[in-house]
């Protein structure tokens, strides 16, 4: 039996706790939707980010070999929160990226060294942008990606980073183009929650 969070409690914290957000918003990747997750929001609580984390770390061991990793990365800023606790969780050290002139780069004394095997950790994984350039920023310090965790996978199914992605729930919400969005969303005035602008 499965002793961590089901996708339909995962969903109702972040509902309940007001981290699940609805109008018109223009994502880090530059595409629109009609829902957000604010991640920040249910992790700012310290029951619920050691529920999260503590049921993340509980299907990552049921999905890979966790003996074969020996450092968790996550990218800059959603990441670092959830990184930081399944790390404690885990048990292994953490350390983040960070954007230099738009480049996710290394800093603050964090190493990655030849042969590091790395599990990269985000909040939300949406087009897998900030994921792909997490990647290459391990690989040419010469780390190895083994999987990829996220407490919530809005891809609809339709990602594939090369190597295993484990997340505690996934949604299935559409994304626009800024040449395709539906009415009802052209008439709100649309925000920018994310981090990094395009």
């Amino acid at each position: 039996m499965n002793n961590f969070m089901s996708e339909k409690e995962t969903l109702e914290l972040y509902r309940k706790t007001g981290a699940l957000l609805e109008g018109h918003f223009i994502l880090s990747s530059g595409m629109h939707s009609k829902y957000y997750l604010q991640s920040a929001i249910v992790l700012s609580n310290p029951q619920y980010m050691r529920k999260l984390a503590i049921s993340l770390a509980k299907k990552i061991k049921n999905c890979i070999d966790i003996s074969k990793i020996n450092k968790l990365v996550s990218p800059a800023i959603g990441g670092i929160v959830i990184g930081a606790a399944l790390g404690e969780e885990l048990n292994i050290n953490t350390i983040f990226t960070e954007r230099v002139n738009g480049e996710f780069v290394i800093k603050r004394g964090f190493e990655i060294y030849k042969n590091d095997k790395i599990l990269v950790v985000e909040d939300v994984i949406t087009t897998g942008k900030s994921s792909k350039e997490c990647f290459s920023c391990i690989e040419n310090s010469g780390g190895k990606v083994i999987a990829e965790a996220c407490l919530i996978d809005r891809s609809s199914g339709d990602l594939d980073l090369g190597v295993p992605m484990i997340s505690l729930a996934s949604i299935d919400v559409p994304l626009y183009s800024e040449s395709n969005i539906p009415e009802d969303m052209a008439t709100i005035k649309p925000i920018r929650p994310g981090s990094r602008k395009n």
